[in-house]
């Protein structure tokens, strides 16, 4: 099952020619998931030939204009597409007013359902086939959530030499077994799953967090990422400023990261728009000497998620 991360905008406060605005969309399977919708957020999608009709839900970390404003408009073009089903929208509180005010002053058509749910304590937001979607409370300068997509475990290895040595043939069987449930055998004798499957392997996990101070606890929340997105908006000399802005440096997210254990991929995400494309690589060195598997994102960067024993 392909898992596939595409940054749509990786900038911070004002769009750029080639910086789009913080938007960062999940295709699992068939499935759209939008993270933020900052502008610039439909020209990436049609950049990248996605169809955004397919979008399920839609997560915002927080309603500062540089992470909402280009979401009006993919509410309205999803009334140009024949969409059927409903779109969810996941937030922080006053998500459900910008939605709604947006909708009235505008004067919007929309022909489908949307389903505003705003997130007044951490948990589990979203459940999906095989996955689920955590949001986590941020400390930015009005209420601000992370988010953590990641999937239920997978069942072991199946073993059909074990299979068939306990007598239970090849064919349906075998796929009652690697869905987790018990058989009969040839002689009436009772399987179990564990019998025959190796031990369960995990799910793939991606996480998103922007515009926030740096705590420890965050990383808490986003250990054994495979892809981690955080927000790198300065430079180490500009702390006394992140801090002033309630934003991160890259060194910060770097250590994040570290702390974490487990994160395979660090994602450098929301910069501030003082830096031009060169000197984007000063925030890089500073994160990779504490993180070395650290990249810049960059709009329209595809980042392809696998599994363990794909990647061996």
């Amino acid at each position: 099952m392909n898992l596939e991360v595409f940054i749509l905008g990786c900038g911070g406060m004002m769009p750029l020619p080639h910086r789009y605005l913080t938007s960062v969309l999940v295709r699992r399977e068939g499935d759209l998931f939008l993270f933020d919708g900052g502008e610039g957020t439909q020209v990436s999608l049609r950049k990248l030939n996605l169809r955004w009709k397919k979008i399920s839900a839609i997560f915002v970390s927080h309603t500062h204009a540089d992470h909402v404003t280009g979401l009006p408009g993919i509410l309205m073009l999803s009334s140009q597409v024949d969409r059927n089903e409903p779109l969810y929208i996941y937030g922080p509180p006053r998500i459900a007013e910008y939605i709604e005010t947006s909708r009235r002053v505008l004067d919007m058509y929309i022909n489908y359902e949307i389903i505003v749910q705003e997130i007044l304590e951490p948990g589990i937001v979203y459940r999906g086939e095989g996955f689920h979607v955590r949001a986590f409370p941020l400390r930015h300068t009005k209420p601000c959530v992370g988010y953590v997509l990641e999937e239920d475990p997978r069942p072991g290895v199946f073993y059909p030499e074990r299979a068939l040595a306990l007598g239970v043939p090849r064919g349906p069987l075998w796929s009652r077994l690697q869905n987790g449930e018990a058989v009969m055998n040839e002689a009436g004798r009772r399987v179990e799953p564990s019998e025959i499957l190796g031990p369960p392997r995990r799910g793939r996990k991606f996480s998103f967090v922007t515009d926030t101070l740096y705590f420890p606890e965050i990383s808490q929340e986003v250990g054994n990422s495979d892809l981690f997105i955080c927000e790198g908006m300065f430079e180490r000399d500009l702390l006394e400023s992140a801090l002033e802005k309630k934003h991160m440096t890259a060194e910060q997210a770097a250590l994040i990261a570290r702390d974490a254990g487990g994160v395979k991929k660090l994602a450098l995400i929301h910069y501030s728009p003082r830096y031009t494309e060169q000197n984007l690589k000063n925030l890089l060195a500073e994160a990779q000497r504490i993180f070395p598997d650290t990249v810049l994102s960059r709009d329209r960067m595809v980042f392809p998620l696998l599994y363990d024993d794909e990647e061996e």
